[in-house]
């Protein structure tokens, strides 16, 4: 494992990224760059990244500008919002296409990780995303417990704490993790829209969404206790030109008790769900996707 301090364009600092490769002597098949979830470190996707790298990929992960190893100073004086988290992954994306030229750059979105890529300005680098437990954050597409508390979280609990502490104290209340201020603002606007980001941010990111081609593989989680099978097919009904693949997993069809919206990264799945994933990348290395001329449909699979 390699660790890089990446420049970022108009960012303050520089990010901190790992590159996991393959043995020695073994040709990478091509890159995956990990885009994390709302507040988890860079760390969390580090066993994933491990075994992946053994199979033959060199994988990128990173933190976002005030998050993990790329906080630099306290939490409430980063200067950063999701477009400028979106700019980090387009460097990171940047950074592992020129150290593999002529190679593939997939990437493994977690969450917010496979919502971001919708405003990256780095989309004719990218041949596939796998997006993994993700979904409109809009807020009445939430898991039913979730939804229940999110009237107060948005109304009152993310404003008041942004505005009395200067960012998302997350940690200390226990909900998603610390968020700097803008970050946090603006995914409340995102969330309190039905059209998520592409509703609350206008024609622009309608654009930006439009634009991708690449084709996305979507794993949407049955016991998702954050994400819900409707707010999947609302985030890939935002890629409107992308070629877009819809897969519903119950626990049981790998033989677990659980999966929920985090578990796919844990050791637990690196026999079932991980070669899974690598033979999804695989295909898309092997046969990269040409551009649809019209917008396709949403195609379902069921879990084998």
């Amino acid at each position: 494992m390699q660790q890089h301090a990446l420049p970022v364009p108009g960012a303050a600092h520089p990010l901190a990224v790992r590159r996991y490769l393959p043995p020695a002597g073994t040709p990478p098949r091509g890159s995956v760059v990990i885009g994390a979830a709302f507040g988890v470190p860079q760390t969390f996707y580090a066993p994933f990244a491990q075994w992946l790298a053994g199979q033959g990929w060199a994988v990128s992960t990173f933190d976002y500008r005030g998050q993990g190893a790329s906080l630099h100073g306290p939490m409430r004086a980063v200067q950063a919002n999701l477009h400028d988290w979106a700019r980090d992954y387009d460097a990171v994306i940047a950074h592992a296409a020129e150290a593999l030229p002529g190679r593939p750059v997939l990437l493994v979105g977690h969450s917010l990780g496979a919502q971001l890529p919708g405003l990256l300005e780095q989309k004719h680098r990218v041949a596939g995303l796998l997006s993994v437990a993700a979904g409109s954050g809009y807020w009445r597409q939430n898991a039913p417990r979730l939804r229940r508390l999110m009237p107060f979280f948005w109304h009152v609990l993310v404003p008041v704490s942004v505005r009395l502490c200067g960012y998302f104290p997350g940690r200390r209340l226990r909900a998603v993790g610390d968020l700097p201020a803008g970050v946090a603002r603006q995914w409340r606007r995102w969330c309190l829209h039905p059209r998520y980001s592409v509703g609350a941010e206008g024609e622009a990111a309608r654009q930006a969404y439009g634009e991708v081609r690449f084709p996305i593989h979507a794993w949407s989680m049955q016991d998702d206790e954050m994400m819900t099978l409707a707010g999947t097919e609302a985030l890939l009904a935002l890629y409107t030109h992308a070629p877009r693949q819809l897969e519903h997993l119950a626990p049981q069809d790998v033989g677990a008790r659980r999966i929920g919206h985090f578990g796919f990264f844990r050791e637990g799945f690196r026999d079932t769900l991980w070669p899974r994933a690598a033979r999804q990348l695989q295909q898309w290395c092997d046969a990269p996707a040409i551009a649809p001329s019209s917008p396709p449909p949403v195609a379902r699979t069921t879990a084998a």
